[in-house]
């Protein structure tokens, strides 16, 4: 039998070869997906969020880590969609913003917040303000989450929060910012509901959205 504390532990170090067998195993044993997801792996990339925080992990290990989160939820997935008695995950919409190609923070930024637990909608790079309005509508969204790398890409984000309130979707929808030049006083300055500075912050900064959005 492998215990929770085992698992959380894998998930931690960044194990992702293991983390699928001793979902299985917990599976096996009665465990449910939902118990699997609240009390192993959503605990342990809150550790690695708070390691991170305190420079005790840097990005490769949290990398490695959302890894071996992702891999114990691709097996725990399929059990959540056939089940209708889960509750509904909150849907974020992410990409970065029109002209930047850049996505390593992005892609880290949105792994951890699948970690979190959020249903993550990721568009890519170079994406449009009608492409974030149209995912935005489709999507059913509760937050959007745009990031630039550069200075000259920063110009598209006031274009997006724009698109967004033309469309009547900016009082049902939050939005978050981020990139090495973007701040939180360019955030106020262009409408956006936030910035976050890293993935961890990020993470923080939408669960915080999303209990202001449903209050």
């Amino acid at each position: 039998m492998v215990d929770y504390t085992v698992l959380k532990e894998t998930v931690i170090k960044g194990g992702a070869p293991a983390v699928p067998d001793m979902v299985r195993a917990l599976l096996e044993a009665g465990e449910t997906p939902e118990r699997i997801i609240d009390v192993g792996l959503l605990p342990a990339m809150d550790i690695v969020g708070e390691k991170f925080k305190r420079n005790e992990y840097f990005v490769p290990q949290v990398l490695f880590a959302a890894r071996a989160m992702k891999a114990g939820m691709d097996v725990v997935k399929p059990l959540l969609i056939s089940d209708e008695s889960g509750q509904k995950r909150a849907t974020i919409v992410i990409g970065t913003a029109r002209g930047d190609q850049h996505d390593i923070g992005k892609n880290l930024v949105a792994m951890m917040l699948e970690s979190a637990g959020f249903k993550v909608i990721d568009l890519g790079t170079d994406v449009s303000a009608e492409k974030f309005v149209t995912a935005a509508r489709e999507q059913q969204a509760h937050l959007l989450s745009m990031s630039a790398l550069m200075t000259t890409t920063m110009a598209e984000m006031p274009l997006v929060v724009e698109a967004i309130r033309q469309a009547g979707l900016r009082d049902k929808l939050k939005i978050m910012i981020g990139g090495a030049p973007v701040t939180h006083q360019y955030a106020t300055e262009i409408g956006a509901d936030g910035y976050g500075e890293n993935a961890t912050d990020a993470v923080d900064l939408a669960r915080k959205l999303l209990a202001a959005r449903e209050a």
